[in-house]
């Protein structure tokens, strides 16, 4: 069972406190952290370029600064939505193993991190509405079945871990980029300081459920679960290209203007980048 290697190991228990600890030691209300101007300048940056699915490819040399600007915007809108999205995912996979058979010491912690993915869903969703009116649509596939076995839960958390490390990747660096407005800095840099409490604890979870699936798996369920990991990483990474998005910039035949930049080799080189530090965790670990 997961309860029993979770409670044989000491170093997951002392992790555990500790997170649960800081959680409580950093709380704040949401509600009354943030301020919100009516609008914020549209001739700046919303996403650090660097970010920018355009940023180092030849369609991005055809535009204009203001027009850069303006898909930056979008493409903001769209980044924060995907995370209302995976947020509002990983609370019912979570709430469903809360207090349940397998899951009952991380159950405490758990607890924490639902009030504070909560919270994140709504300063996200409040950021979108206020300032771009929508909240863009779950990316098609996004609900990919996950197989009910004894690794639904490996894949769970594993999915949680890779969204995490993906929207932190994006947080760690708009919260310290002064290009952005002090507001965007501040949603990003808060969001930072919870996720890093989130991926510790999701890493050493995926960790052990991994050695409890990979102690009866074959080579082939085995050579499954890495597969469908790639996949999910690849889905995870392409839901940053919204034509949508490009639709709402302005910019003529959105979906060609994906299809153009996903073939980019900045593409490549962005994905690596991202995920470079998850990869790494996986492998590690044996899982991919």
């Amino acid at each position: 069972m997961v309860s029993e290697l979770i409670n044989a190991d000491n170093r997951f228990l002392e992790i555990l406190n500790r997170l649960t600890n800081k959680s409580i030691d950093d709380y704040y209300n949401p509600y009354k952290l943030f301020e919100w101007p009516d609008r914020l300048p549209e001739e700046m940056w919303w996403m650090s370029p660097e970010l920018t699915t355009t940023y180092g490819t030849l369609l991005a040399g055809k535009f204009s600064e203001k027009e850069l600007y303006a898909l930056s915007k979008f493409e903001s809108i769209n980044f924060y939505s995907l995370n209302v999205h995976g947020i509002r995912e990983l609370l019912i996979e979570v709430t469903r193993r809360i207090h349940t058979k397998g899951f009952e010491t991380p159950s405490e912690f758990f607890h924490h991190f639902i009030g504070e993915e909560n919270e994140h869903m709504w300063f996200f969703a409040e950021f979108c509405l206020r300032y771009g009116r929508k909240i863009y649509r779950q990316p098609a596939g996004a609900s990919a079945a996950i197989p009910r076995s004894a690794v639904e839960s490996l894949l769970v958390f594993c999915r949680i871990l890779i969204f995490e490390e993906l929207v932190d990747h994006f947080n760690s660096r708009m919260a310290a980029d002064d290009r952005l407005d002090d507001t965007i800095r501040a949603i990003n840099r808060i969001h930072h300081q919870d996720e890093s409490r989130h991926i510790a604890f999701g890493r050493e979870l995926v960790t052990m459920l991994f050695a409890k699936v990979k102690s009866t798996a074959t080579e082939l369920e085995l050579a499954e679960i890495a597969d469908y990991l790639r996949r999910y990483l690849t889905y995870s990474f392409e839901s940053l290209y919204n034509p949508q998005v490009y639709q709402d910039a302005g910019l003529a035949d959105p979906l060609a203007v994906r299809q153009e930049l996903l073939a980019s080799p900045a593409r490549a080189e962005l994905e690596q980048n991202v995920f470079r530090k998850t990869s790494k965790f996986l492998k590690k670990i044996g899982v991919m």
